[in-house]
């Protein structure tokens, strides 16, 4: 099941809400919420909720066992055990068979590549549960003794699949104190629908345009120096509005839970630099990486370019089982480098427009580089964005496309704008702003709200990106 479709929107939300409010105590309206929760992971394939409750067992005596520990080298033998299986479940639901095809490929060898299928959302479950672990260890939570309490966090459905990645410690006394305030159920609502709206009228709708230009991610076609840029930029807009939008849907359905999830994504297209755009984009992995790898240590010491690199290829390695990851992650790795090398100062002193283009050719590019998992057609890409493409500058049909979607170009980059924040600055001058940013914001949302549904009733294949990750 998944958040962008009709029988999530109007029977399956609905009727999880209303179980919510009519249950009073808490642990009733928690039990509801697991109930849920598991039913949505369930939803099509009800084996791999199996592995999951198996997950939150494990873990949960993982954390009891770092509590009752009464040696540091007890506590590191539990915490190593719940890391090995924690990371050993992703490698294998979702790097095994990668890992089959380049040991065969490197040594000649003919071992069968293993099919499994990827568990939805593990990579980013997995992250929460090691998060949880580590901080026991750390001392920076106590053990979870409830393990339905503990199992909601892991299962929690809005943000099981595709994150943000939310850390025990940020949920924790919520999970057995809270309530929803009329501002938790308007935000929250809010948040809902224009994350719904991104995904359904912006990504969704940009992506049939990608799907024209640069084709699928295993063949590029003949493609003009001008379409190939075109094609990628939009791919880039696309993948912020489907990402941003699936976070913004989970952060709004959390509040009206009464949870405060932390932000995933702070518009990052207005960034100047690289370093920037990563502290914008993705920041639940950008700070799970940050706090949990980047104080490790090797042979006694710290080593800051090591640990750069050794949190730019897991970045890359996180994103899926194809060598274009590892790339892209190692891309924006040198980048970051670079930058760190540089320093803030000297970075500072260059014109601002210089940084925003800077900024955006590379991160347009990076995408190019995650868009392609083929070898060959990336070389193709690569070739293609330079003047050596023999393809021309522009055809007709790029032209005619460009002409024919330039609304929604256009809207597409206002979106990437802080808008909300921009009427709440107009709400705050005084009480008729605010009583008028009010009702036009209800009208959007009831305006986006009913789009959004118009457009699902057709639409087919609309899965968000970031469910495969």
């Amino acid at each position: 099941m998944i958040f962008s479709s009709l029988i999530f929107l109007y029977l399956f939300l609905p009727l999880c809400l209303i179980t919510y409010g009519l249950v009073k105590p808490l642990k009733g309206k928690n039990a509801v919420l697991i109930v849920f929760s598991l039913l949505f992971y369930a939803w099509g394939e009800p084996v791999r909720i199996l592995f999951l409750l198996l997950s939150a067992v494990i873990n949960y005596f993982v954390g009891l066992g770092i509590g009752a520990a009464k040696s540091e080298k007890l506590q590191k033998l539990i915490v190593g055990g719940g890391l090995v299986y924690n990371i050993g479940m992703i490698a294998v639901f979702k790097y095994s068979g990668f890992l089959v095809e380049n040991v065969n490929a490197i040594f000649g060898s003919k071992f069968p590549v293993p099919e499994i299928a990827i568990m939805a959302g593990i990579s980013f479950y997995t992250f929460q549960i090691i998060s949880y672990i580590v901080d026991c260890y750390w001392g920076k939570v106590e053990p979870q003794k409830n393990f339905w309490d503990l199992l909601l966090f892991i299962c929690l459905f809005p943000q099981l699949i595709a994150g943000p990645i939310v850390r025990y410690s940020t949920i924790a006394e919520e999970i057995g104190c809270r309530k929803t305030t009329m501002k938790d159920l308007s935000e929250g609502l809010t948040r809902l629908v224009v994350g719904l709206a991104k995904k359904v009228i912006l990504a969704d709708q940009l992506y049939r345009i990608v799907e024209d230009t640069i084709g699928s991610k295993s063949g590029v076609g003949p493609m003009t120096v001008m379409g190939t840029w075109y094609g990628i930029i939009l791919y880039s807009l696309y993948i912020y509005f489907d990402f941003s939008g699936y976070s913004d849907m989970a952060i709004g359905m959390g509040r009206i839970f009464g949870f405060h999830f932390n932000e995933n994504f702070n518009h990052p297209y207005l960034c100047k630099d690289i370093q920037e755009f990563w502290q914008r984009w993705h920041i639940s992995l950008g700070s799970f990486f940050r706090d949990y790898l980047m104080p490790i240590s090797f042979f006694g010491h710290r080593n800051k370019y090591f640990s750069l690199f050794l949190v730019w290829l897991c970045t890359g390695v996180w994103h899926g089982a194809s060598w274009n990851y590892v790339i892209w992650g190692l891309y924006y790795g040198a980048f970051i480098m670079f930058e760190t090398v540089l320093g803030k100062k000297r970075i500072n002193k260059i014109p601002i427009v210089i940084r925003h283009i800077y900024s955006k050719l590379i991160i347009i590019i990076g995408f190019g580089i995650f868009f392609f998992e083929d070898f060959e057609q990336l070389g193709l890409f690569f070739r293609n964005i330079t003047p050596l493409n023999p393809n021309g500058f522009s055809s007709e049909f790029e032209l005619i496309s460009l002409c024919n979607n330039l609304w929604l170009i256009i809207a597409a980059i206002i979106c990437t704008f802080p808008l909300i924040e921009l009427s709440k600055k107009i709400s705050e001058r005084s009480l008729n702003a605010k009583t008028a940013v009010s009702v036009s914001g209800t009208a959007i949302c009831a305006v986006l709200l009913v789009a959004s549904s118009i457009l699902l009733v057709d639409a087919t294949t609309n899965a968000f990106l970031y469910w495969n990750y």
